[in-house]
């Protein structure tokens, strides 16, 4: 599940490459113990940035309600 969004202001801030602004899109990704992560890029560019502090863990990687809504919740933090 992927969402184009412009960056709030002040921008988005990433662990390699700091802070990214205007179209982005984002991307929650599942890791396989169970941290979905945060992941956005410039709109139409290859390149992926994990968005700084957006990780949640649960405890279930299996547990596809709750990983949806870790992807939800952190998806949130960027769309009204």
């Amino acid at each position: 599940m992927t969402k184009d969004v412009v960056a709030p202001p002040g921008g988005v801030m990433t662990d390699e490459v700091g802070t990214i602004t205007g179209e982005l899109t984002l991307e929650p990704k599942v890791g396989k113990d169970g941290t979905v992560t945060l992941r956005a890029q410039y709109k139409g560019a290859e390149e992926w940035y994990t968005v700084t502090g957006a990780r949640i863990k649960v405890p279930d990687p299996g547990d596809d309600a709750a990983v949806d809504r870790a992807a939800q919740d952190l998806l949130a933090r960027f769309i009204p």
